[in-house]
C-alpha cells in the first residue's frame, strides 16, 4: 500500500460498511471512490487481464494512469476471472459478506454474469446494490449503451452551454459520470440507513446518467410546462440574473464578478467609479437590470479592459463584491486558499515520486474523510480478500493455475 506522508487517526463515518465495486472506468469508481474516502472498505473486482481500462487513461506515470491512483484511492483490487464459474462463485461470496455492491455495466450484463439482483440479495436480504448506467434499468432505452457524454446530451446540459452561435459544448471533465456517481452515493447511504431504521431489508438503487444530469437543470422543467420557454446557450451570463459575465482584464486574465445582489451591485459600480449607475433607481433591481444589461455589461468591460487583474481583483475584494480570476491548476497551486484547507495533498507514487493529489470533500469537523493509500496494483489484495474468506494458501494456488485470479 502507498501511504501518504500522514495518516488520519481519526474514525471515518463508514467504517464497517464493506462495498464491492464492480465498475470500471467513471461512474461506478467515483461513486465507490467516495464511500472509500470516508472509511468504507472497498473491494473492487477487476478483470485479470489488465483490469479497470481507467488505469491506461490520460496521463501516465510509469506504465500507469495518475487518475487511477486518484480515483482507485482506499481502494482493494481483487482480480477475478467472471468467465470462470469459480470466479463467479467467489463474487458471490464477496458480495454477500457485503453491505454495498456497485456496478455501471449495462443492464442484463450482472445477470448474464450470475451476478443479478435475485441471486445476489436472495443469498443477502440486507444487501444494497447500487446500479448506474446510460438509460437505468427499465424503459425502452435500458439495453443501449450509454457514457457520461449521452447523458449530458440528453439530459439537457449540453444544449444550454456555449454560445448561441456556435454548437453545443461539453465541459472539461466528465461531468455526467462524476453527477451520476454522486447520485449513487448519496442513494447507497439513504438505502443503508432505510435498511438500518426501518427492518433491515436491502433494495436496488437505480441511477441512469441522464437522469442524474437532468436532476441539476434548475427551472428547466417548469419553465417549458407553463410557457413554453426553452433555456438557450447564452454563453458567460445567465439571462435574468444581472451583472454575472466574465470579463477579460487589461493584461489578458479572466475574470468572474458576480454582482447580482442588489447592494453588491451599487458595491461594484461605486468600486467602477460610476456613481450614476449605482444611484440609477432603475437599476435598484434585478429586474431592471437585466433589461439593461447590455450597457451594465459594457460599463464592466470597459473598466476591466482598463486595469491588470491584480488592480481590479484588490478593487473589488475591498468593495466585497465576489471575483476571482478564472484558474487553470497552475494557478490552484499557487493559492493560499487551497493550500489552508489542505486540497492538494502530498503522496508518494510506488517508485517514490512524490505527487499532490486533491483533498477530500466534504469536510466534516468530527469525523473527516481522508486518503490513506493510493489506487492498488492490479490483485493487489487478491491474496488477503481471498485469505479471510477461508481460501487455503493451496486453495488460491490452484485457482490462479486454473485461470479464475
Amino acid at each position: 500500500m502507498l501511504l501518504l506522508k500522514v495518516l488520519s487517526m481519526n474514525t471515518k463515518p463508514l467504517q464497517g460498511v464493506r462495498v464491492i465495486e464492480f465498475g470500471t472506468l467513471i461512474a461506478g469508481p467515483f461513486c465507490a471512490r467516495i464511500l472509500a474516502e470516508f472509511g468504507a472498505e472497498v473491494i473492487k473486482v477487476e478483470s485479470p487481464e489488465g483490469g479497470d481500462p481507467l488505469r491506461q487513461w490520460r496521463k501516465m506515470h510509469e506504465g500507469t494512469s495518475l487518475w487511477w491512483y486518484v480515483q482507485a484511492r482506499n481502494k482493494q483490487s481483487v482480480t477475478l476471472n467472471l468467465k470462470h464459474p469459480d470466479g463467479v462463485r467467489i463474487a458471490r461470496e464477496l458480495c454477500a459478506s457485503a453491505d454495498l455492491v456497485i456496478e455501471n455495466f449495462r443492464p442484463g450484463v450482472m445477470e448474464k454474469l450470475g451476478l443479478g439482483w435475485d441471486v445476489l440479495s436472495a443469498a443477502n436480504p440486507g444487501l444494497v446494490m447500487v446500479r448506474l448506467s446510460g438509460f437505468g434499468q427499465t424503459g425502452p432505452m435500458a439495453q443501449q449503451p450509454g457514457f457520461g457524454a449521452i447523458g449530458e446530451s440528453m439530459g439537457g446540459l449540453r444544449f444550454v452551454t456555449g454560445f448561441p452561435d456556435r454548437p453545443p459544448v461539453k465541459s472539461g471533465i466528465s461531468i455526467g459520470d462524476s453527477i451520476a456517481g454522486l447520485w449513487g452515493a448519496i442513494g447507497g447511504l439513504m438505502a443503508l440507513r432505510h435498511r438500518e431504521v426501518n427492518g433491515g431489508a436491502g433494495q436496488v438503487v437505480d441511477v441512469a446518467l441522464y437522469e442524474a444530469v437532468f436532476a441539476m437543470m434548475e427551472s428547466l422543467v417548469p419553465e417549458y410546462a407553463l410557457g413554453g420557454a426553452v433555456r438557450e446557450r447564452t454563453g458567460n451570463i445567465m439571462p435574468g440574473i444581472t451583472p454575472s459575465n466574465t470579463h477579460t482584464t487589461r493584461d489578458g486574465e479572466h475574470v468572474v464578478i458576480g454582482g447580482n445582489g442588489d447592494a453588491i451591485y451599487r458595491r461594484l459600480m461605486r468600486a467602477m467609479g460610476r456613481d450614476d449607475l449605482a444611484d440609477d433607481p432603475a437599476l435598484a433591481g434585478n429586474a431592471g437590470r437585466s433589461a439593461r444589461a447590455s450597457e451594465i455589461y459594457a460599463a464592466i468591460d470597459a473598466w476591466v479592459g482598463a486595469h491588470d487583474s491584480a488592480h481590479v481583483l484588490a478593487a473589488l475584494s475591498a468593495a466585497e463584491v465576489p471575483a476571482t480570476k478564472v484558474y487553470s491548476v497552475a494557478d490552484i497551486f499557487r493559492d493560499a486558499q487551497f493550500a489552508a484547507r489542505g486540497m492538494l495533498e502530498e503522496a508518494s507514487l510506488p517508485d517514490g515520486t512524490e505527487v499532490r493529489i486533491p483533498g477530500v470533500v466534504p469536510r466534516l469537523a468530527d469525523t473527516p474523510g481522508g486518503t490513506e493509500w493510493l489506487g492498488p496494483r492490479l490483485g493487489e489484495h487478491t491474496e488477503s480478500v481471498l485469505a479471510s474468506l477461508g481460501y487455503t494458501p493451496e486453495k488460491r494456488a490452484a485457482l490462479r493455475e486454473a485461470g479464475v485470479l
